[in-house]
């Protein structure tokens, strides 16, 4: 599961937009917005994607992204 607090943090640190983000991912922004908020999965694609546009170590990369316990509550 991924956790979607810290991604969320991640992007607002290096002062990304959801949309500049979503066309590196080379999805829509109406695509990520759920899948920031855990309501759909990332693939593995999106998570290299997400992970090369963020600049994520792989140590942040297993944090967010293979997160065993994080708040199953969504936020918008």
């Amino acid at each position: 599961m991924t956790d979607s607090e810290l991604l969320k943090r991640k992007i607002k640190e290096r002062g990304i937009t959801v949309k500049w983000l979503a066309d590196k991912v080379g999805i829509s922004r109406a695509a990520l917005y759920p899948k920031l908020n855990n309501m759909i999965p990332f693939n593995q694609y999106e998570i290299e994607r997400l992970c090369n546009a963020l600049e994520l170590t792989l140590r942040e990369k297993e944090l967010i992204f293979f997160a065993t316990d994080v708040d199953k509550t969504v936020t918008t």
